[in-house]
């Protein structure tokens, strides 16, 4: 397994499709993959060291590191620190808040899409509508209480047909036809 293959497979994804959890079996291989993640980062750190001057300031020829990729995220830190900012909720942001926003903001769409990938792969489709999201969100009992006073457009409503609607069932007791009305 290549390295490119191990990373994309250790985030979830298989040629820029959600596929769910990791294909790694055996702890021998997740335990060397991680290894090898973590390995490559010390390296990533010491060699953007090396070149400054005594150890202080930043090398000449470094390249900037968005604070997403410093947090292990792909939602942007930076854009929800702007937003934190100019929507004036607070009279100061603290460094930790953005991130924290991020990371929650990134599980929560992490959650809705693999569980509407489940409902589209239940329906025999490849691609996610919104009938897929309401029914993923309107099954799950977390997000359901999260999103209940919710409309999502085209969602349409969850399958369900009250219990005194449905026919009786046939093979009970053998009685007259007409004496079912009678019975209380």
């Amino acid at each position: 397994m290549s390295g490119s293959q191990a990373e994309s497979e250790f985030l979830g994804r298989s040629n820029g499709r959600l596929v769910g959890q990791t294909n790694i079996n055996n702890s021998e291989q997740s335990d060397s993959f991680i290894v090898k993640f973590v390995k490559t980062k010390i390296k990533i750190k010491m060699s953007s060291n090396a070149s400054t001057k005594g150890g202080r300031g930043k090398p000449k020829s470094s390249k900037s590191v968005s604070r997403s990729s410093k947090a292990g995220l792909q939602f942007p830190v930076g854009r929800i620190a702007r937003f934190l900012k100019a929507g004036k909720y607070a009279e100061r942001v603290g460094a930790g808040a953005p991130v924290y926003l991020a990371a929650v903001l990134e599980y929560l769409a992490a959650e809705v899409l693999e569980l509407a990938g489940n409902a589209a792969r239940d329906n025999k489709k490849n691609r996610i509508v919104p009938r897929h999201i309401q029914l993923a969100v309107r099954n799950d009992e977390e997000l359901s209480k999260l999103l209940g006073s919710v409309t999502i457009a085209n969602g349409g409503v969850l399958p369900n047909i009250h219990q005194n609607l449905l026919p009786k069932k046939a093979g009970g007791r053998d009685k007259e036809i007409g004496s079912a009305s009678q019975e209380f």
